[in-house]
């Protein structure tokens, strides 16, 4: 991948959601998937990418609403480039605010119902600071709600019931060990469910698998490392990556960037 001068990124200080704001002239990101849900809105220019089967064209005021363990990549759609900001918003927080129901699913991937186009907006209204605990809690509601009633009930997960205490002890378990070795055994052990069943239930609620989770988990704390100017061999050592290759061919399937591209696209706020 070329860099190229022109393209940064600025990431909002820290909350539950990540939120940024980019910009590219061409080329962004390769073909990946991320576990939490990708909702941003273009600004300007045309934002085009590939998602379930088809070309995408996001043009300004467009809501992207990527879900969870899809497969997309991001390029310009013409030679004036593309200027978006994104949420990034874990499914578990979805899921709770819609009272312990499976993951809805839009599934066009782009949107300009005023709702859901309102329900962005207000999460991304200003990346200068956090979010308010209030503010943030009252926003991820509103587009929860807003995701739900403009789902698509054909690609809704059709298991009537599923056992969302068992999977969120399964989710606590990898938050806490995330930089440790992980047996399926120890997750049948703490869910008290057989392996097949867990990893369906753990899906239709986190919106991905006990193992991509956990591995996306130690993605989150190396790149909080290579943020801060810790270099790509300790980041990948303390996020419990066997070496830097390994983190590396991990962070270009969850990203479609390289660690060093995302750091050289990082502007500091």
């Amino acid at each position: 991948m070329t860099d190229t001068a022109g393209d940064w990124c600025v990431i909002a200080p820290s909350s539950r959601i990540e939120r940024l704001e980019a910009s590219f002239q061409g080329h962004a990101y390769s073909m990946h998937r991320h576990d939490t849900f990708a909702i941003g809105i273009t600004l300007s220019g045309v934002q085009s990418f590939h998602y379930r089967r088809d070309h995408r064209h996001s043009l300004p005021g467009t809501v992207m609403v990527l879900h969870p363990d899809e497969a997309h990549d991001g390029h310009a759609g013409d030679e004036r480039g593309f200027h978006y900001r994104m949420l990034y918003v874990p499914p578990s927080l979805i899921q709770t605010a819609l009272g312990g129901k499976a993951l809805p699913y839009v599934a066009g991937g782009l949107s300009i119902e005023p709702r859901l186009t309102q329900a962005v907006r207000s999460l991304l209204f200003s990346l200068d600071s956090p979010l308010d605990l209030l503010e943030e809690e009252d926003g991820i509601a509103d587009l929860a709600a807003a995701i739900e009633a403009n789902g698509d009930n054909r690609f809704s997960h059709r298991r009537l019931t599923v056992d969302y205490r068992a999977a969120s002890r399964v989710r606590d378990y990898l938050d806490a060990h995330r930089c440790e070795i992980v047996a399926m055994e120890d997750l049948e052990m703490i869910s008290g469910q057989e392996r097949w069943t867990l990893s369906r239930d753990f899906r239709a609620l986190f919106g991905t698998s006990p193992y991509r989770y956990l591995t996306l988990r130690r993605l989150d704390q190396a790149r909080q490392h290579i943020s801060t100017g810790v270099s790509l061999s300790d980041a990948a050592f303390s996020a419990g990556f066997a070496d830097q290759s390994h983190m590396t061919r991990a962070f270009g399937r969850a990203f479609g960037v390289t660690p060093s591209r995302w750091r050289s696209l990082l502007r500091q706020g």
